[in-house]
């Protein structure tokens, strides 16, 4: 039992001895004393006046002495008006010291018998990965490794979104301009190839509505809409998506080929497997750059006509309602929005058709009570009605569906557009942190004396620390500004920041060489700075099951920076290791520094972070 379990039964125990309040031990809330108070827990009594008929300082005065004197763990205790503060034993620091100096799981959960799905990247095959990919991405990878972490069976799934317009306008515009170019004979990585098609259409699709707003038809589409000269141009923007299906030629000949797609055009088909090959060859070395890995793979050109047999079931149930041209939809009065479209009058599937199905689908084939869609706060409507439709239709697993939503992400010269060619691709912002990284080090000299291979390996580190750390300790659902060379600083709450209090217990161990940790309970007074590196890796584990509760990675970055920065602390106070003034004293702050480098260690693996040798 940790020493928050302990306060809080016997806090229980003592509220109901000396007042007659039954209060469960969980539910009392337990805080680290502030710092310029004494003590090291924190207890507030105001809750219990009313019960116990008295003032809350008359309260705390009373548990103190009762708990000081029946708990060997709790040495003192002082009052600040309604708040108890209590001491704890170092008896207790440097038993929680010895006990998990080798426990490289420190922190981690066995296995609760509970399964969890977390679904994200999901890309388009038209593009490449994208920093707002990468958002997605480190957000998916690390809370697949926090659930894993806090005992749940995690599988690790994307669903490709390979089919659709926006892939037919790349194989369009390749098919029509790319007088048959490939990936080598441009030299060009294969996903940013296709991407560079995608953007080829945007381009001659503006040069074709820019010469249609000059022609007769275009005069009578703004005399028909009664659109005013001055009004001409704003018009024209917001005319675009009905100019593409009412008008365009191009947008005709993308709108043929998904027909065709659709009917198995074996022409079509063929193009299409092409191009999407050479997508996920390009995204596999991607991933592979960023660490990640998935379980299992769905694709939309399977899945998108999944759910109909579910909604057809629903229908006849009268879950759902069909309207009089045929469509059919599923009345949400009840969670306070407006009627939902499943299926269309002709048929066919919309995006919350497929989504039904793979959701049934996925919880026949793995049993998962946890389903987390990692996807951009602009479907947030959309994940609102999914899991409100899978709720009406008694699905079993609804109520442990989660949107894990998340804001934008930009860089400080503003926001990116795909079609236009302005997106910041995933390859190149890695390039561009691991440079920054580089740079960095070679300010410093640190590693001058390394061999050439061994700096790289750093340097790569290094700058995927940064990019990590930076876009994770962001909480999800707030929008962010990624700065490349901001994420590199040393002094900051940056990734390599982290590291290096890694890197500098690394080097201390390194000094010390063997030692003896038998002795450190002989150490006599606990130091303040070496109490608040304990308490918290003390609390290491009450964090990662924060943050797996809340789906929210920001709590592991924003632990491994506090504690980083009490290591520093630490190493700066005068508490010296290899120079301590007592064998005693050297074994419990080398344990002290080795406990600390296993925590470090470990929360930022959580976050997809390796803690170089060196730096």
């Amino acid at each position: 039992m940790n020493i928050l379990n302990i306060i809080q039964t016997k806090v229980s125990d003592a509220l109901k001895a000396l007042y007659q309040i039954d209060i469960p031990a969980q539910k009392l809330v337990i805080n680290v004393t502030k710092k310029e108070f004494d003590g090291d827990y924190t207890i507030v009594t105001f809750p219990f006046t009313k019960q116990a008929k008295k003032r809350p300082d008359q309260i705390a005065e009373e548990l103190g002495i009762f708990l000081v004197d029946k708990v060997e763990e709790f040495t003192d205790f002082n009052v600040i008006k309604g708040f108890l503060n209590l001491s704890i034993s170092d008896s207790y620091w440097k038993h929680f010291l010895s006990d998990i100096l080798n426990k490289k799981d420190f922190g981690k959960q066995g296995a609760n018998g509970k399964k969890a799905l977390v679904e994200f990247s999901s890309p388009n095959t038209n593009k490449p990965l994208h920093l707002g990919h990468i958002r997605n991405i480190l957000l998916g990878w690390s809370t697949a490794k926090i659930l894993k972490a806090a005992g749940f069976d995690v599988v690790r799934t994307q669903i490709v979104n390979d089919r659709g317009i926006a892939i037919c306008k790349s194989m369009l515009a390749w098919q029509k301009f790319g007088e048959g170019k490939t990936p080598e004979s441009e030299g060009m990585k294969s996903d940013h190839f296709v991407g560079h098609w995608y953007v080829n259409f945007e381009t001659h699709f503006k040069e074709e509505y820019s010469n249609w707003q000059q022609t007769d038809e275009a005069k009578n589409v703004l005399s028909d809409k009664e659109v005013k000269p001055e009004n001409v141009v704003e018009f024209f923007k917001k005319y675009k998506n009905e100019y593409f299906n009412s008008f365009s030629l191009l947008g005709k000949e993308a709108k043929q080929m998904l027909l065709k797609w659709e009917d198995q055009d074996e022409e079509v088909r063929a193009l299409w497997n092409k191009m999407n090959g050479w997508v996920y060859d390009g995204f596999e070395v991607t991933y592979k750059d960023l660490g990640v890995e998935f379980d299992l793979l769905y694709y939309e050109s399977d899945t998108y006509l999944l759910g109909k047999s579910l909604i057809q079931k629903g229908l006849e149930k009268e879950q759902f309602f069909q309207k009089d041209d045929g469509s059919i939809w599923m009345d949400l009065e009840d969670y306070k929005m407006d009627p939902k479209l499943v299926l269309r009058s002709d048929g066919t599937s919309v995006y919350t058709t497929q989504d039904i199905g793979t959701a049934h689908l996925r919880y026949e084939k793995h049993g998962t009570e946890n389903m987390i869609y990692v996807v951009a706060d602009e479907q947030n409507h959309h994940f609102k009605a999914l899991f409100a439709i899978l709720e009406k239709l008694g699905e079993p697993y609804a109520k442990g569906c989660h949107h894990l939503s998340y804001g934008m992400v930009n860089l400080p010269s503003g926001r990116m557009k795909s079609r236009e060619g302005t997106v910041v691709d995933a390859d190149d912002l890695m390039k561009e942190v691991i440079t920054e990284a580089a740079k960095a080090a070679n300010e410093i000299g640190a590693l001058a004396g390394l061999p050439e291979e061994d700096q790289k390996e750093i340097f790569r580190q290094i700058g995927m620390a940064a990019l990590k750390f930076f876009i994770i300790k962001v909480n999800p659902k707030k929008s962010m500004i990624f700065d490349p060379t901001e994420s590199v600083d040393m002094q900051g709450q940056t990734g390599p920041y982290v590291q290096n209090a890694g890197v500098r217990c690394r080097s201390i161990l390194r000094k010390l060489g063997e030692y003896d940790s038998s002795n450190l309970l002989d150490y006599t007074e606990i130091q303040a700075p070496e109490k608040e590196l304990l308490q918290l890796i003390h609390s290491y584990p009450e964090v990662i099951q924060d943050a797996a509760k809340d789906y929210d990675p920001s709590h592991i970055a924003n632990y491994c920076y506090a504690l980083a920065k009490n290591f520093h602390k630490f190493f700066n106070s005068g508490l010296y290791v290899l120079k301590a003034e007592t064998e005693a004293a050297k074994s419990f702050r080398a344990a002290l520094t080795a406990t600390t480098l296993n925590t470090l260690i470990s929360g930022m693996d959580l976050l997809g972070i390796e803690i170089p040798e060196r730096m």
